[in-house]
């Protein structure tokens, strides 16, 4: 089977399950996989049973799709991600958004955890992505292009839907939840960087960096999916001796999460 092939295999397994038009897919970062309890009468559909699919290997992504509905909207909220950095190949790690655009999801919420780079936010933060910086080694879209999964040459300049993220970041002020609007660096990872490493992203123009997020990115923008992107600050390398956990990324994207569910349920009731 041919990647197309695949995720249309994928989406006719789920179709048997999902009976209504999906507004908003959701992929739930590091941490955050709390939104899909928002959901109305959830349907849980583990990652082992659709055809396909990776399975995270990753402390704090649960490896299930839950569909219902939150506020006006029926949604499909990913729990759980796959990361270049685990093994998989670009094509496994943004293979949940092909199935996404085949089964006809209308927008995309992508959250994930960050590390600081601008030294003017700091660890529980939001930040609304309106660009990114793409340090991964490998493109999503290498190799043959099938022209039903999109263009060869995607334009990225506009991939940030600006309405959603208008609309959001007017949400956040409204509810007095701090944010910001920001410049995502993505990297390769699993290593964090070193204090030279964090002083060169900074110097070109970011001000969070994660390990995931950007290649989904680059094929929603293949599939002509309007993108919202918001990140969590979880650590802050700016403070004397930091030195940042695994769990203490989740405990602070544990705590931010319940920010980014009230704004997400907020803007599904538009």
């Amino acid at each position: 089977m041919d990647l197309y092939e695949k995720a249309a295999s994928a989406s006719n397994f789920l179709q048997k399950i999902i009976h209504s038009e999906i507004s908003y897919g959701i992929v739930a970062g590091t941490g955050l996989s709390g939104l899909a309890d928002d959901i109305e009468n959830p349907i849980e559909i583990p990652y082992d049973d659709i055809p396909h699919f990776p399975k995270p290997t990753v402390e704090g992504h649960v490896g299930k799709m839950v569909y219902g509905k939150i506020g006006n909207h029926y949604v499909l909220v990913l729990r759980g991600r796959f990361h270049y950095y685990e093994g998989y190949s670009m094509q496994e790690v943004t293979f949940p958004i092909r199935v996404l655009k085949a089964l006809a999801v209308k927008r995309l919420i992508i959250t994930n955890a960050t590390g600081l780079l601008n030294p003017d936010f700091d660890a529980g933060h939001l930040v609304f992505v309106e660009d990114h910086i793409n340090l991964f080694p490998e493109n999503p879209l290498r190799g043959l292009n099938d022209e039903r999964l999109g263009l060869r040459f995607p334009a990225l300049s506009d991939v940030y839907n600006q309405k959603m993220l208008r609309d959001a970041h007017a949400i956040a002020l409204g509810l007095k939840i701090k944010s910001h609007r920001g410049t995502y660096v993505g990297l390769q990872g699993p290593s964090l960087e070193t204090p030279a490493e964090y002083k060169y992203l900074r110097s070109i123009g970011g001000d969070v960096v994660g390990m995931s997020t950007v290649p989904e990115v680059i094929v929603a923008a293949q599939c002509e999916l309007p993108v919202l992107c918001i990140s969590v600050c979880t650590n802050n390398p700016y403070k004397d001796g930091a030195k940042t956990t695994i769990e203490e990324v989740l405990e602070v994207a544990n705590i931010a999460g319940e920010k980014i569910r009230k704004i997400i349920g907020k803007l599904l009731l538009q």
